[in-house]
């Protein structure tokens, strides 16, 4: 396997296929780099070099005790671009790993860096603050934490539901509910639980302030896991001069139900 090791010495695997400009994909949770092997085989198969990792705490990374912090995400983002010695990078960041994508921006700036893509993802913020009373209520997350450490396999299936929005229309395969569970289960524990706090409390709007490569914004209407009105919409308005997709009656794993619309919206993107 490919992997690398941070520097806290924590071993992250990744998957690197194809030749040309890079595009750089960060994961959703409670997920691993699996779930972007549609569009990863896409943008390989049309010239471009794509890379996809396992977040700290998922899939076959290491899974350490602490470290489930945006800080650090972005610092293992970091020490993997290093790594590969990646240069005009399109960074391209589903749900929560919109998040850790951004975080690198605001940390590490846009040297290495060409294009954003903010897939369904939680910045700039989607918790509920003071000045962000609109955000999802803290009790919403308590209340997942609390269906993990009960039974986290049944709860991981249920979410399948309001996440590929089987309840609202759509459909998937049941192999794809398989491998969704599948990927899930493969995390720690406590990476699962702990991540849900640091994308729930975590506050992205000075990150996207430091955006200043163009972005593309891609939220589905029907997304009833991170809403579009606190979430997408936001970080489109924003970003100065940001591109945003709405997909009508898309969910939020929207990767799978709408992959072809995804895949050629991306390929047009990175090739500006």
């Amino acid at each position: 396997m490919s992997t690398f090791v941070t520097r806290d010495g924590t071993e992250i695997y990744y998957k690197d296929w194809g030749t040309g400009k890079p595009v750089l994909f960060s994961h959703g949770w409670p997920l691993d780099a699996d779930m972007w092997e549609y569009q990863m085989h896409y943008l390989s198969s049309r010239g471009y070099r794509t890379i996809a990792f396992d977040r700290r705490g998922f899939g076959r990374s290491a899974q350490p005790w602490e470290g489930y912090d945006y800080d650090t995400f972005a610092d293992d983002i970091n020490d993997l671009i290093e790594h590969l010695d990646l240069k005009e990078i399109t960074l391209v960041g589903f749900s929560m790993g919109g998040g850790d994508v951004s975080r690198y921006i605001g940390k590490y700036g846009t040297s290495r860096v060409a294009r954003l893509a903010l897939l369904g993802a939680v910045t700039p913020i989607f918790g509920k603050t003071d000045d962000h009373p609109e955000g999802v209520d803290k009790s919403v997350f308590d209340g997942i934490k609390d269906g993990l450490l009960k039974d986290r396999a049944q709860f991981i299936s249920d979410f399948a539901t309001p996440f590929f929005g089987l309840d609202n229309g759509q459909k998937v395969s049941d192999g794809v509910l398989t491998q969704t569970l599948n990927i899930a289960l493969l995390a720690s524990l406590k990476g699962t639980v702990d991540c849900v706090t640091a994308f729930s409390a975590t506050d992205f709007r000075p990150d996207l302030a430091k955006v200043d490569v163009p972005t593309l914004v891609i939220h589905g209407d029907a997304d009833s896991i991170v809403p579009f009105e606190v979430t997408g919409k936001r970080a489109a308005e924003q970003i100065a001069g940001a591109e945003l997709k709405v997909y009508k009656g898309a969910p939020h794993g929207f990767a799978v139900t709408h992959a072809q619309q995804l895949n050629e919206d991306l390929l047009a993107f990175v090739g500006g």
